[in-house]
């Protein structure tokens, strides 16, 4: 008996997709029609200045996820959505590192540092995943 593989849907790339075009949408919005922040670091203010680090952690992050994508999309559920908006944030931050060498945060809620949606969906995915693996456990 031959085993065929059906294709499944998976809401992983859609997520990224999602999150990818509406950060960057409203990067845009806001950048254009707004006041925004450009943060050379990482979350928080971090790091502030590390460009090529802050980049190619993002790459090696993103590749990590493309690397386990099989695991990630048989498991589904929360492991597919909280790695898909982790790796659609961190496209999104990575797309504004490569174009301005900073990333544009116009979320303020006062004494908290300022962000964007790319932020909200990596700091939401990393709960989703630390939930997940916790549960696992």
């Amino acid at each position: 008996m031959v085993m065929v593989k059906k294709n499944k849907f998976s809401f992983f790339f859609l997520i990224i997709i999602l999150v990818v075009c509406l950060d960057q949408l409203t990067k845009y919005l806001f950048k254009n029609f707004w006041n925004v922040s450009m943060n050379s670091g990482s979350l928080f203010g971090l790091f502030q200045g590390s460009f090529s680090v802050l980049a190619w952690l993002s790459l090696v992050v993103i590749g990590g996820f493309f690397f386990y994508y099989e695991k990630i999309i048989s498991t589904g559920g929360v492991l597919e959505i909280g790695s898909g908006l982790v790796v659609g944030g961190a496209i999104g931050n990575l797309i504004d590192r490569v174009l301005f060498k900073a990333v544009i945060d116009f979320i303020s809620v006062g004494w908290w540092p300022s962000f964007n949606i790319a932020d909200s969906a990596i700091s939401i995915g990393i709960v989703l995943l630390i939930c997940f693996f916790w549960k696992e456990d």
